[in-house]
């Protein structure tokens, strides 16, 4: 068994209704993250490859395209522009061509804080 990680970039911005540190959340604020994708599996016995790299590439950037450069509250079928969603959000974004994908984790690299979403199955 193999595991193939790969990673985007993205900005954006969003607000956010909270109790604790309110006000600054629900101003207009933005942030970079990293996303990591990883998918699991047996390579190919004819290509050696668990998955074709050029199509993890495309989706990955169909997914980054979605996100980077936008205004989260905007997007409708995100909801809260939390990391939790987010994850979710690109999960959905890639499930449907990469089946043997396993897990997609946010990044926030500024407040070292991390997300990782296993899919619906998973709960």
């Amino acid at each position: 068994m193999y595991e193939l990680t790969k990673q985007f970039r993205f900005d954006c911005a969003h607000t956010l209704e909270r109790t604790i540190d309110a006000e600054g959340s629900r101003r207009i604020h933005g942030h970079s993250f990293r996303a990591e994708v990883t998918l699991r599996g047996r390579p190919d016995p004819v290509s050696g490859m668990i998955i074709d790299t050029a199509l993890l590439a495309r989706k990955l950037e169909q997914a980054r395209d979605a996100l980077d450069h936008r205004f989260l509250d905007e997007i409708n079928d995100l909801g809260p522009g939390t990391m939790e969603n987010l994850c979710a959000y690109i999960w959905r974004k890639l499930e449907d061509e990469i089946s043997n994908l396993h897990s997609v984790a946010v990044l926030r690299d500024s407040t070292e804080d991390r997300v990782t979403y296993f899919g619906a199955a998973a709960a």
